[in-house]
């Protein structure tokens, strides 16, 4: 029997791009399902059965449920990758999911809530969010003054975690022209084979 695939996102989480990112890339062929977070389907019974806290993305591969982008790509890196994307080595294992904690707190709490400001409309303070924003660009511009990736000589999964809300971050009003070096950097990413575009707010409600 064919194993059958199944993502649930909605196509402005940039925690969602980051798994339909990882799919692509490790080649998983998969059906989308959008969730419709305007209307609450996230908070209905049937969805609340895959992730009891209401949240995208989810991934059913072939019955096995995980939920969290983040345990998405290091259940994905355990099932599927030779330790390309997710380094196997302790140390190498440890700076991408440093990486991740950064992409929950520190990047969530900075570019991604000024964006979810401006898009959703949450009720966030502008200037806090401004202000973290401007504190870990300049220290993503810095780690990337001498290297090309975040961890290792090549794309890993910290990469595809951490793309997402900083390639959207001037859709929070973050300027990203004065950080050259995360320009580069996204560039990179954008030229991998298997790249998938993460899109703008103003393209979905088109």
């Amino acid at each position: 029997m064919t194993a059958t695939r199944t993502l649930y996102i909605h196509p402005l989480s940039g925690h969602s791009h980051r798994v339909s990112l990882a799919l692509s890339l490790l080649g998983l062929d998969h059906d989308t399902v959008t969730v419709d977070l305007p209307a609450g389907a996230h908070k209905q019974p049937d969805f609340l059965k895959l992730n009891p806290f209401g949240q995208v993305p989810v991934l059913d591969d072939d019955g096995t449920v995980i939920a969290d982008s983040n345990a998405i790509l290091t259940y994905l890196a355990g099932k599927y990758d030779d330790g390309t994307l997710l380094p196997r080595d302790p140390v190498g294992a440890a700076q991408v999911q440093r990486w991740f904690s950064v992409t929950a707190g520190e990047l969530a709490r900075g570019p991604g809530a000024a964006r979810l400001i401006n898009v959703f409309k949450a009720p966030q303070d502008r200037a806090t969010a401004l202000k973290a924003a401007d504190a870990i660009l300049a220290q993503l511009e810095s780690h990337l003054a001498d290297r090309d990736w975040l961890v290792a000589d090549r794309l890993t999964f910290a990469d595809v975690a951490v793309y997402g809300y900083v390639r959207r971050a001037p859709e929070g009003d973050v300027d990203l022209a004065p950080y050259p070096n995360i320009t580069a950097w996204l560039a990179r990413v954008e030229a991998q084979p298997r790249f998938v575009r993460f899109i703008e707010a103003h393209e979905f409600a088109a």
